[in-house]
């Protein structure tokens, strides 16, 4: 007796097809699952037997069973076939109509007593049962656990049905249910997570160069590295600057929302992530767990779950310099590559980096108010932990002063988050204008803001004028900038220009951008 059907697992951010095959014959006991199962998908056969029971189902198990997961040649992993398998056995027996099987791809662990329990990576596998259908004509739909509903369902086009236990899923697949297929409305989601309260930048006093920096940075994806006395403000800062983030669209939400559900940090109950996400990993973090690895299962890293948000490293020179370094690559390409002897997987990296740090040990190196108690030598080490080809790659440097008793006793409070957000689309808006239509040379990457222009066309969009190249080559001459500090300078002109509704360049822009570099080395040590 033999029966196939349809699931999927993930490799990265993306799923590929796995049939599978059953075969059920009278001979001497036994039971195996072939196809380079892992731990997990080897151990669902007590499960699935054990399910089977639990919900009265007949099945002979004194017979030998053989599953084979197809493509025989990669590595399966996760808990999610233990649905399809159990399907899969009953169709040899007649419980489960084979032939219907082969029209739904199925996802699911199974409890012992027949529930049916959420897996990882729903979102991606539903995405990608839209596409088996050019190679598989007959399939209509999916049958997933009823906690990852939600997450399926926003895919068009595809029929999502929900099953609580292993009885509802035979009853549904023999015809004996009749549920309407899961629907998503992805406006309701975006309008109500709209209504959530967020930080503001209202509740900060003072501050307001480093205001000025962050709504800079938030304009033109500019990565930010704040540096000042504890308590001066800068974790505050750090966490309200979402706030005035644009809102993520459709497609981005989609791509964020898929990272997290194969990494298993999808909050629950929830079908798709509306907000940007916010990741501030303490300084103990590993390289592996910042970038993402593992020796079999690969997972996205803290830079993965930041994608199309925010990642705050908070004192930065506290991590690890091995770890701080790996985060050059993703930086310049918005994407890390982890590669292991049987796989290569990417995931996306497209995030805004923001950090924090003392000027020195004792955290109060140029404060005006407390006396810095460091050794020069001990403060030349502490900022030579973080290199200067990372610094490169931060386009904004800002000092943010210990804040004023006469600014923290006003009653006042500060520019709302709203204004400065209203400011900041407008300047989004100018810059995809402008790009429209532009990719990355030799990528298929989309230019989107001024943070994602390469060096080919930064003489294109970043025009600067004679006056502007005498100041820029004045800067560059004294401070000893770098190549690719000079990129970063026209990169953040060009939005302070966007940020006044100018077209052109002015010095005035120009000078601003070129002050926000006061970290670089030969600046520091002045």
């Amino acid at each position: 007796m033999f029966s196939r059907c349809y699931t999927a697992t993930t490799q990265g951010i993306e799923a590929y097809t796995v049939e599978i095959e059953t075969h059920v014959e009278a001979h001497v006991p036994g039971f195996a699952i072939v196809g380079l199962p892992d731990s997990a998908v080897r151990e669902s056969k007590e499960r699935v037997l054990s399910a089977m029971k639990n919900s009265a189902l007949t099945f002979d198990p004194n017979r030998k069973i053989t599953i084979n997961l197809a493509p025989a040649d990669i590595r399966k992993e996760g808990s999610g076939f233990d649905l399809p398998i159990a399907m899969g056995m009953l169709a040899t027996g007649g419980v489960v109509d084979g032939d219907r099987l082969k029209e739904f791809v199925l996802l699911g662990e199974l409890a012992l007593d027949g529930t049916v329990r959420p897996v990882h990576g729903a979102l991606n596998v539903a995405l990608h049962a839209k596409k088996m259908r050019e190679k598989f004509p007959q399939i209509k739909g999916m049958i997933v656990p009823a906690a990852n509903a939600g997450e399926a369902g926003l895919v068009n086009e595809l029929e999502v049905y929900a099953v609580t236990s292993l009885r509802q899923a035979v009853d549904l697949m023999n015809g004996l249910l009749a549920p309407d297929p899961v629907r998503v409305d992805v406006e309701k989601i975006f309008r109500e997570d709209s209504e959530h309260s967020h930080f503001d930048f209202a509740e900060v006093k003072g501050q307001e160069a480093v205001k000025r920096a962050l709504e800079v940075a938030a304009a033109g994806g500019h990565n930010l590295i704040m540096v000042g006395s504890p308590g001066s403000g800068k974790s505050m800062l750090a966490k309200r600057f979402p706030s005035i983030l644009p809102p993520l669209t459709f497609d981005e939400a989609l791509e964020t929302t898929k990272i997290h559900s194969v990494a298993g940090t999808l909050p629950p109950h929830t079908a798709l992530l509306t907000t940007r996400p916010f990741r501030a990993p303490h300084h103990t973090i590993s390289d592996a767990a910042l970038v993402g690895g593992g020796m079999v299962n690969i997972r996205p890293g803290e830079i993965s779950l930041a994608h199309h948000g925010v990642l705050f490293l908070d004192e930065l020179p506290e991590f690890q310099r091995n770890v701080l370094e790996v985060l050059r690559q993703p930086l310049e390409d918005g994407a890390i590559t982890i590669s292991r002897t049987r796989m290569t997987v990417e995931y996306p990296a497209n995030f805004m980096l923001i950090c924090a740090m003392n000027p020195c040990p004792c955290g109060n190196f140029g404060s005006a108010i407390h006396a810095c108690t460091c050794a020069e030598g001990a403060i030349q080490r502490y900022m030579s932990k973080i290199s200067g080809p990372l610094l490169d790659r931060i386009d904004i440097h800002v000092e943010v002063p210990s804040v004023k008793i006469e600014e923290l006793a006003k009653k006042s409070s500060g520019e709302p988050s709203g204004k400065i957000r209203d400011r900041v689309l407008a300047a989004r808006e100018r810059q995809q204008e402008r790009y429209k239509g532009i990719l990355q040379p030799g990528s298929k990457r989309r230019i989107f803001k001024n943070s994602d222009l390469p060096p080919k066309l930064l003489h294109e969009f970043c025009e600067i004028g004679e006056e502007g190249r005498s100041i820029l080559k004045m800067a560059m001459s004294r401070m000893g900038y770098s190549a690719r500090a000079y990129d970063r300078i026209l990169k953040v002109s060009r939005t302070i220009a966007d940020l006044a509704g100018s077209e052109v360049i002015t010095p005035a822009h120009l000078s601003e951008a070129i002050q926000y570099r006061n970290l670089d080395r030969q600046f520091w040590n002045a």
